[in-house]
Formats: C-alpha cells, structure tokens, sequence
C-alpha cells in the first residue's frame, strides 16, 4: 500500500502527537512499522488487532498493511468481539492489551491461509440481526478512498488532526489514513468531547481539524465547547448519521465567523469510510443533505426495478460506484478466498437529488413500517420528534410503532406527535422514556438494542392496573400512561414516598431504581412476600424524623433533631429529583412541586386568619420565620418549616437561573455542593451579627440552609473518597454546632441523631427492614407532611393543659397519638380527593375516553421490517 511506504521519506515530521508524551516522528514511525512488519514474516497472514487509540494498535495495523497482510480491527476491550472473531476466523496474530500490556500472540496454525490477493482490511458492521459481520475491503479501497478524502479536505503535512473516534469503526480509521497519506499528523486525544480539558488539550496540540458524530456535537454544545477558541483549528467534519439541520447550521455559523469551515458528510463502512460531503460552500442552503460524490466518485438512484430515476425530486435508492467499494461481506474464515463480488453499492438509504445535483437522505430501505394500509418511514417519525425538540429513536412492525425518547419528556405528547406525523390512530404507536438511547460504538443510535428492548419489555395486565392508578392519583393533573415513569412525569421526594407505600402493597417490595423505569415495567415485577423488605433508608428516616417532631412538640423534650433530619431531605430530594432540569435551565419541575406542597399548606394559613380575623400577610408571603414582624401577625412559629422549605427552593432556583455557575454544577455538582456548603455554613455564623432576630433565629433560612446542602452533596458522594470526605466534613460540623449551640444535652442529642442520619444515607442507601415495620414506616413517612402540618391542631383545640403532673404523660401521649392520627387522616382524605379529580379529568377529556389501561397481552415479534 502506497502511503505506508513512504514514511521513511519524511523524516522528523511529527506523525503521532501523544498526550502528555514525546510525539512519535514520521521516521521513528517508519522504524517501528518496519520493525514489525519483518517479524511478521513474509507468508501472508490473517492479523487481529485490538484497535486502541494507541501507537501500538497503530504499528501493528500499519505493519500489517506494510506486510501486505490481511488486517482485521476490533472493538478495544471487548473479550467478547476477539473470541467471536478467534472462532469464526481464526486469525494467525493477535495483537491486543493484556494486563496493562500489548502482546501478540502467535496462534501457530499448521496450515498455509487461503487469503484473497487484494484483501487487506476488514471492518466489522452489524447485520438486522445483530450478528456481527465483516466488511472485505482491499489495499486499492484503502488507499483510494484516503487520498479522496484528502483531496476534498484540502489536505497537507501542516495538518494535525484529533483521533477522537475509535478505530475500528471506519470513520475514525479514515481519520488516520487520509492524514497519514499526506504526511500530516494524528493526535491521539485523552480527553474526550464532554471532558473537561478537552478545549485545552487540543489548543495544546495545535490540532487543526476535528471530526466528530452528530452525538459528539451534541455533547459539545450541551457542556458549552466552542471549537472557534482554536486558533489552529481550519475545518470540522461531521458523518456517522444524520446531524439535525440546526445543530448542522448552528456549527456552521459558529466556525464561519471565525473563517473555518465545517464538511458534512456521508459514508458507509461497505465504501471504507466516505461516499458523500456537502461542499462548505453550499452548506448553508443545504444543512440537511449529505451532498455530492466524493473524487473518483458517482451517486445515482434507482427504483424498486432497478430502473435509474433521472428526475430531481423523485426519491429511489442511493448507489455509489467508485474504487473504494468493498469486495463484499464476510462471515468466517472461507470467506477471505473471494475475490471482488460487487462493483457498486446499493446503500440501502431511500433519497432524493435536487436540481443542483445534491443528494437528500429520507428514509432507509428496512426502516419502513406498514400499517393500516399506510407506508410509514420511521426517518419522518423520528423527523417529527426532532422537529418538537424530542430526539427520538423509532422502531417498529407492521403492527405498531414505538419510540424511545429520553427521560424527562411525556411519552403521552411523544405519542401524540407520532399519531399525527403517521396518520395513524393512537392505538398504533407507543412511546418510552430512556435515561439514555443506546448507542454502537461508532456513536449512532442502536436500533437492534432498542428493539430487542422492546421486544423482553414486560407488559402486564389488568391485575395490576391498580398501581398505575396510584400514579394517576399521584400525578392527578396530568396525563399518566403505562409509559411513563416517576422521573418523566417531574415527581418530587414527597410524591417518591406516597409511591413507595403504593409499590409495597401491590408487590410487596419498594425496587431499586423504580423511578426512573416504566410504569409498566414496574407493573411486571414480581410480587415478594417474604417476611422482610428492602426499602430507601430515606423513608424510615422520614418517619422517624416527623415522629420526633410530634413527640417533641407534645412533650418538650430534648430530642429537636425531627425539623433538622427532614432539612437534609429537602436538598437530599432536590439532588435526587430535580438537578437534570436544573443542570438543563429548567426550573419550572421545582417551582411545579413547591406549588403543590404549599397547596396543601394554604388552608392552614385561611384557617388562621378566619380565626384570628386578619389577613396574616408575612405567613401568605412565606416569610414568617424571618422576624419581620410581630409574631401575633402570623402562624405560630411552628410553621417555620414550610416557609424555610420555600425560601431554599427559591433560592436554588435562583442560583440555577446564573448560567456559568449552572454549567459548573452540571459538571461538578459535588464540588459545587462543598462550595456551596462552606458558603451556607459561613452564613449561619455570619447573618446573626448583622441581623439578629433573637432566638427565633433558630428558624431562619441562613441558619438551616447548611442542612438541605449537606442533602445535596450527600447525594452526589457517589465515590468513597467524597463518602469519607462528607462523614468526617459533618462529624466535625456537627461536634462544633453542638458545642456552639450551649454544650447542652439536647443539642448534642440533636447532632448525634442528625450524624446517624447522614451516615445511614451516605453508606447505606437501601436497608432491610421487618416487614410489620416497614408497614408501619411507610405509612407514616407518606402521611409525614400533613402530619407536620395538622399534628398540633386537635391537641390546642381539645385537649387541656393539665395541672397535676401525674396526668401530664397521659395527656401528652393521648397528643402524639391524635396528632399522627390527623396527619393519617387528612392524608387518606386527599388520597380520595385525588382520586375523584383524576376520574373527573378523565370524564371530561376529549371524547370521553378514559386512561389506556396495561395492555393484557404481550406483544412480540417487534423488528424493523423492509416496506414494499
């Protein structure tokens, strides 16, 4: 092959930079290659290579096209790839990194290998069925499409280009030929695009292009990477699939202002990498084409018959004919014998060319569905979704549709979209959530993955229509389908444990990660009823923290550590619950839950003010516990809670609303949070000196603040090192409170219990409980707010203040009895309140239809099927 042999030619240029390391020169790299390539020995052998972004995986594969070998590239660290390959192929060499080290391995087979003339590379793809295959590609294909590539590029040995796509997928090998084939180098990045030190890195490297998938570019412009601070940078390249028109424009826009161009391309691995690129010239007109042939090159279209289609606008099949079309697929070892079976590749991708020669994706050949007697293109559903800011992964058969969308959107409005899109009735198509859509190595969309998903996605029947009842009631002011989860439907910490009561009773367990899961797939777990539970230890800890708020309202003994555990909570909560919207600049998920908490609050406030016959300003603006006032002006202090609860919501929004310091939580929200701790802590020693509101201070938001951080950064210690760092940090804050706060009993039973209550949450998340406790526990903490809020209503109105001591026990337990008691009551009340607005949303929806129900039935067969 031409262009690895003339590495010796250039001499010191630079052909690999490597991070952190002395860069490899063109000589060096000649040495090096040729070094292997005589080891390798002159019979022509099958090569596996464990394709790292390495200089060793580099040497090898280049000796191996030195050598005039066959060299095959696989998925770095993937035992699973390299036995399959092993068996099916049987390859004489295996380079690939064992223990830390890189090792060939001769596999000594006794027989002389039958292996084609012209093959040289193969390339692994996937098949509809997901079984892997390769594609057989010759030195010719190698090195013509390389200096195609190049030519269209602009190319030379200034160039210095950032390897940033894995190497066996053919993109990021095309990467590394093309500038090889010049004499331009390869930085091999460490970081990736949604690193951090990814700008710097490449700013050290002087790397003057980038390429990228569509997901990379999405990453970059998610964390806030701006290409046009590289002054070194002349151009970006975008293939792998198709990039939305406005990310494409955006991009576009972006690197135009500052003189650099971005090419828009498309490849196939069956054409070794590059078929098609929008010249940059003509992109802005064109964000959504994939352009024009590349050098040595020709496009055209054909339809069902195989008859050209010569109109613009008429769609057909896509074909390219060039040099660089491989001789065809392999499946074992006697494959490699064949010679060249095809002269030009139908790309299986439906398009349309325009009258300036461009060509149009629109659809591919396999992802077409037809159902009630209509076509549909899964590319335009997907278009659809895009186009309503949801970026969605659509599959299905002849009967249905389905689409993964990412968490955080409605699958009910997603479905919506499709039924429109489509021309399909609902009952056609379905949508799910997905923390995130899977995706192959190369960065595309896995729609194998998602269909097989779809396919083992338990769908159960009306026997548990009684737990997506409980989600409806929950969510009452919203459209609940079998679809949705807790994450999806913008659930808070307050409706995460009316839930888990409801996800006890109808399957005898609380499981792990169920927010975040389907209702339906929730619905199929199977039902445990064994003599313990497995539950959050945030749940107990809510009712033991609400227990001691009611006994030490009733009693006054020094046990104050109820109020200080459920502040934990609070920002323990908004971590757990809420941060995606809040790293996203969406508040309006927390400002949504605060509004129904306080709903619940707001008969208290009415009812205090009709009794004491005056508007109670400070408690309706939520600023009662700051002392503005005098206390007879509004509710009792024992309400202080609630009011601090708003005022820390509203400040975290607030906080979120700054951009650059969204974006630096986003990406660091531990150490945001440390930031933030030593800021809230600073302030509950700071604020009383220049205000002092006497010992109501106790109830300001400056000095509980410090408690809802600690929830917070409790939730993102997700490794050992900030675990033990938040232990020590709170046993040290919480010894020095409670010495500050008067040395005094109940302060030190206060810090003590808050201490067992941050430990129990950052080194045991879930506990085991008895299960006649955990139906007492759960109850209680689901009941937990209105108990806060009703507890000490029965107790002033009804029951005397005794006057001899003997019967003051008798009085205060009969006080934390009644108050636990209201609190239950009041809840089981607004759980039927919340039942008869969910069933009366239902009467008065359009046409009268009500919920969908599960389905009762499985439903198989789910594959992406060829229309026609």
């Amino acid at each position: 092959m031409a262009f690895v042999d003339k590495f010796g030619s250039r001499g010191d240029a630079v052909a690999l930079s490597l991070p952190n390391r002395k860069a490899i020169t063109y000589a060096e790299l000649d040495r090096r290659t040729d070094g292997l390539c005589r080891n390798l020995g002159a019979r022509r052998k099958l090569i596996a290579v464990e394709a790292c972004a390495s200089e060793h995986a580099i040497i090898a594969y280049l000796a191996a096209l030195r050598g005039r070998h066959a060299v095959a590239l696989l998925p770095p660290g993937d035992d699973v790839a390299v036995s399959d390959f092993e068996e099916d192929f049987a390859p004489d060499v295996v380079f690939r990194k064992s223990d830390g080290r890189w090792r060939s391995t001769n596999m000594h087979r006794p027989n002389a290998r039958n292996l084609h003339p012209d093959l040289s590379l193969l390339l692994g793809t996937s098949g509809s069925t997901g079984k892997r295959r390769f594609v057989r590609l010759s030195a010719k294909a190698v090195e013509a499409n390389a200096g195609s590539i190049a030519s269209f590029l602009g190319l030379d040995a200034s160039d210095r280009a950032a390897l940033i796509l894995p190497l066996h997928y053919s993109y990021g090998l095309s990467v590394l030929n093309s500038h090889l084939a010049v004499g331009a180098a390869i930085h091999l990045a460490a970081h990736g695009t949604a690193q951090s030190g990814f700008l710097e890195e490449m700013l050290e490297a002087g790397c003057t292009n980038i390429s990228g998938v569509p997901y990379c570019y999405e990453l970059m412009e998610r964390v806030g990477v701006r290409a046009e601070s590289l002054p070194a940078l002349r151009f970006m390249t975008a293939a792998g699939g198709r990039m939305q028109p406005d990310l494409v424009e955006c991009w576009r826009q972006r690197l135009a202002g500052h003189g650099k161009q971005l090419f828009l391309m498309y490849g196939q691995t069956e054409a070794t990498a590059r078929v098609a690129y929008v010249p940059p010239e003509k992109l802005a007109e064109n964000t959504d084409s994939i352009g024009i042939a590349i050098p040595g090159g020709s496009l055209r279209l054909v339809d069902d018959t195989g008859a050209p289609v010569e109109e613009a606008g008429r769609v057909g099949e896509l074909v390219y004919r060039g040099p660089n079309v491989m001789m065809g697929y392999a499946e074992n070892g006697d494959d490699l014998s064949r010679g060249h079976e095809i002269d030009e590749l139908k790309t299986g991708d439906i398009a349309e060319r325009d009258v300036d020669g461009l060509y149009r994706i629109v659809g591919r050949r396999k992802r077409f569905s037809k159902i009630a007697g209509l076509r549909i293109n899964h590319a335009a559903i997907e278009h659809a979704l895009s186009q309503a800011g949801l970026s969605g992964a659509v599959v299905g058969n002849d009967r249905r549709l389905m689409a993964a969308i990412p968490s955080g959107h409605s699958p009910e409005r997603a479905r919506g979209i499709m039924a429109r899109a489509s021309g399909l009735s609902l009952l056609h198509v379905d949508a799910f959530c997905l923390d995130h859509l899977p995706r192959l190595t190369s960065g595309k969309v896995d729609y194998v993955a998602i269909a097989a998903r779809l396919e083992a996605d338990a769908i159960v029947g009306e026997a548990n229509a009684d737990l997506l009842d409980a989600f409806r009631r929950a969510f009452c002011l919203s459209n609940v389908g079998p679809n949705d989860s807790f994450e999806s439907l913008g659930g808070d910490s307050l409706l995460y444990v009316q839930l888990s009561l409801a996800l006890d009773r109808e399957l005898g367990q609380v499981p792990e990660g169920w927010e975040k899961r389907p209702i339906r797939e929730i619905a199929a777990t199977a039902r445990i009823d064994g003599a313990s539970r497995i539950v959050d230890t945030e749940l107990p800890l809510r009712a033991l923290a609400i227990t001691l708020i009611v006994i030490h309202h009733a009693t006054l003994w020094p046990i104050p550590a109820g109020a200080a555990i459920l502040m934990v909570l609070v920002g323990h909560g908004i971590a757990r619950f809420h941060s995606a919207t809040l790293f996203a600049g969406d508040p309006w998920r927390l400002m949504k839950s605060l509004a129904m908490n306080l709903a619940i609050y707001a008969p208290i406030v009415i009812g205090y003010s009709l009794a004491w016959g005056e508007v109670l300003w400070p408690s309706i603006l939520l600023v009662g516990n700051l002392e503005l006032t005098d206390p007879t002006q509004k509710l009792p202090y024992l309400y202080w809670f609630v009011e601090a609860y708003a005022q820390i919501t509203l400040l975290w929004v607030a906080i979120f609303a700054f951009a650059p310091l969204r974006r630096f939580a986003s990406r660091n929200p531990f150490n945001f949070g440390i930031g933030f701790l030593g800021l809230a802590v600073a302030a509950k020693f700071a604020v009383p000196l220049v205000w002092h509101v006497g010992p109501a201070q106790i109830f300001t938001t400056p000095d509980v603040l410090y408690l809802a951080v600690i929830g917070w950064c409790i939730y993102f210690a997700l490794s050992s090192p900030t675990r033990l760092l938040m232990l020590c940090a709170t046993a040290f804050l919480f010894s020095f409170l409670a010495y500050m706060g008067g040395n005094w009993t109940g302060s030190w039973v206060k810090f003590v219990l808050l201490f067992v209550a941050v430990a129990a949450l950052l080194y045991m998340p879930r506990v085991h409980l008895p299960r006649w406790l955990v139906r007492a526990v759960l109850p209680l903490a689901a009941a937990g707010y209105n108990i806060y809020l009703f507890h000490r209503i029965l107790p002033e109105l009804l029951l005397p203040q005794p006057d001899p001591a003997y019967l003051q026990p008798g009085i205060a337990a009969l006080a934390v009895v009644g108050g636990i008691s209201t609190g239950l009551a009041i809840r089981a009340a607004q759980n039927k309140a919340m039942t008869l607005l969910t069933y009366r949303r239902v009467a008065v929806s359009p046409g009268g239809a009500p919920p969908p129900r599960l389905p009762t039935r499985r439903w198989r067969g789910l594959r992406a099927v060829r229309g026609g």
